[in-house]
């Protein structure tokens, strides 16, 4: 079966090392984790090292759904590029590049089967733009 892949992106107007800092640190994942403001991330744990752990709980902010993201690194560049193998078996890279003051992230990943590639993508970009307003404005 062939694994449908899907790339979103974002150009951050903020340095390397501060992007790199908020996307991997857990105290700054929980503020930004989330494709709406309806959901939150109340805990995050993240073991950045290949063979480490990345835990994110995802919630609704009224209790009525939840779950845990859970990935093992597999390929980690310092500020550079992270990928993972997230519990179900589908990978997912995300690359950063600095150029004139700018950020830029790009994330490809495999597509799960149980919900339409662009539901997927849309809740992949929502969470992604609202880590770009979350570095932009702290």
């Amino acid at each position: 079966m062939k694994t449908t892949k899907i790339t979103i992106n974002a150009t951050i107007t903020a340095p390397l090392p501060k992007v790199w800092k908020t996307w991997t640190e857990p105290d700054h994942i929980t503020q930004w984790n989330f494709a709406s403001d309806d959901w939150c991330c109340p805990q995050a744990e993240n073991d950045l090292r290949v063979g480490g752990k990345y835990r994110a709980r995802m919630e609704a902010r009224d209790g009525s759904l939840g779950f845990d993201f859970e990935a093992v690194y597999d390929t980690i560049i310092d500020q550079k590029r992270i990928s993972y193998t997230m519990s179900d078996g589908r990978q997912a890279t995300t690359d950063f590049d600095h150029a004139n003051g700018k950020t830029k992230v790009a994330i490809t990943f495999d597509a799960e089967d149980q919900n339409p590639v662009e539901m997927q993508r849309d809740g992949w970009q929502a969470i992604l733009n609202n880590f770009k307003k979350y570095v932009e404005n702290n």
